[in-house]
């Protein structure tokens, strides 16, 4: 089982940066899938990015060329540096992993983009 705890959300100007963080409560050197999803108000969850343990990150055409993500196993934390952030970006982004088949997620962070 893996618990995760997201932090970093908060409120931010359009053109502004955030950096999410996503603690694993076990290594994720282990953890094969880790990403993030996003679900805004009115709107169906969706997902963001991926990072795998081979190193490989893929994301959403919505954010690529301004957010990207990447892993710390030293520290057993992944991250979301989000910037250039639009107001269509307001949304609570959800920490996600996946390991053994089973899906984990965190409990979210809000992140807001408005002037």
């Amino acid at each position: 089982q893996v618990q995760l705890v997201e932090s970093g959300g908060g409120l931010v100007q359009p053109g502004g940066s955030l950096r999410l963080s996503c603690a694993a409560s076990k290594s994720i050197f282990s953890i094969p899938v880790m990403g993030w999803y996003r679900q805004a108000p009115g709107k169906q969850r969706e997902w963001v990015a991926t990072t795998t343990s081979g190193g490989s990150t893929n994301y959403a055409d919505s954010v690529k060329g301004r957010f990207t993500t990447s892993r710390d196993n030293a520290k057993n934390t992944v991250y979301l540096q989000m910037n250039s952030l639009e107001p269509e970006d307001t949304a609570v982004y959800y920490c996600h992993a996946v390991l053994f088949a089973t899906q984990y997620w965190g409990q979210g962070t809000q992140v807001t983009v408005s002037s």
